[in-house]
C-alpha cells in the first residue's frame, strides 16, 4: 500500500543511526514491526493475583540445580 506521510527528518535520521538498514521502507517496516511486537507483549501486571504455585514449590532449590549444571 503507499502512503505518503511527513516524517521528522531528525527522527528519520536517528533510527537510521540505530538500524542497520539502508532504505526508509526498511526502517518504516522494522519499526512497524517492532510496534507491534511491543503491542502484543502481555502486561505482566495483569497476571498479578492469578498465578497459583504448588505448594512446597522451592525456586532457590531449582535455581541450585541449573547453576550446578553449567
Amino acid at each position: 500500500m503507499r502512503t505518503n506521510i511527513d516524517i521528522d527528518e531528525e527522527l528519520l535520521e536517528e533510527a537510521f543511526s540505530v538500524s542497520q538498514v539502508r532504505s526508509k521502507k526498511d526502517l518504516i517496516h522494522d519499526a512497524l514491526r517492532e510496534y507491534v511486537r511491543l503491542k502484543k507483549r502481555k502486561d505482566l501486571t495483569e497476571l498479578a493475583g492469578t498465578i497459583e504455585f504448588y505448594e512446597g514449590y522451592n525456586h532457590k532449590e531449582l535455581r541450585k540445580t541449573r547453576d550446578d549444571s553449567c
